[in-house]
């Protein structure tokens, strides 16, 4: 990993930019927001070569698209649903993403992976029992994004079973707490205003971003650390 000044400036930059959500300096945060997954984008792109780095590269940015689109969100609706686009293509990519990872000639624990499928798929039920009548005509929309973010997570957990330890660790806890953030945004947006909503979203949100290429860096890295 060649990269730890970035990816500590990453943790450093968000730290700050929460600090500023907190006290509700959202004007601030609004010109700063474009500003973090490029720094995680670029602690990547230096970091050491392996197979699936264009891969995470196009998730990240990807991501950054969606956070871009998403500060206009309250100028109109289609900027909300093109966020959505973007975010929903990242979350595609980071599917690819795990699927290209080494699998180890190890056995999977196919009980243990029922489990965990049966845990997401109450997920998806219970987020769409309560969201569909709210959703109007965006129901197809968010339908199709709850799938995919469950299938994300499906494949991270699935990797978990199999990939290398502490690698594997990371990303599922960074791709159950991207699901987190996406769901908070969803409750807070189309069920209920959330206390803090912006603050609490970004935090798990920027944790996730961080696990889930901290992850991937170590799971590609050439040292076990």
């Amino acid at each position: 990993m060649k990269s730890p000044f970035l990816l500590k400036f990453y943790i450093g930059f968000s730290f700050f930019y929460l600090l500023i959500l907190l006290y509700n300096l959202e004007n601030i945060a609004w010109y700063l927001k474009g500003l973090l997954i490029p720094i995680l984008w670029l602690a990547v792109y230096f970091s050491e070569d392996f197979p699936s780095k264009k891969i995470l590269l196009g998730a990240l940015l990807f991501s950054w698209i969606g956070d871009v689109i998403l500060l206009f969100a309250d100028k109109a609706e289609i900027y909300f649903i093109l966020g959505l686009v973007a975010f929903l293509i990242s979350h595609v990519i980071y599917i690819i993403l795990f699927n290209k990872q080494n699998k180890p000639d190890v056995p999977k624990n196919k009980g243990l992976f029922f489990i965990g499928l049966g845990f997401i798929l109450v997920y998806l039920a219970t987020m769409l029992t309560v969201l569909l009548p709210k959703l109007g005509d965006l129901q197809l929309p968010v339908i199709v994004y709850a799938l995919t973010i469950s299938t994300m997570l499906l494949y991270a957990f699935s990797g978990y079973l199999i990939w290398k330890k502490p690698a594997n660790t990371y990303i599922l806890v960074g791709a159950i707490i991207f699901v987190l953030s996406d769901s908070i945004l969803a409750m807070d947006k189309f069920y209920e205003p959330i206390y803090k909503n912006s603050f609490f979203i970004m935090l798990t949100y920027l944790m996730a971003q961080y696990l889930i290429v901290i992850g991937i860096l170590k799971l590609n890295s050439v040292k076990t650390k």
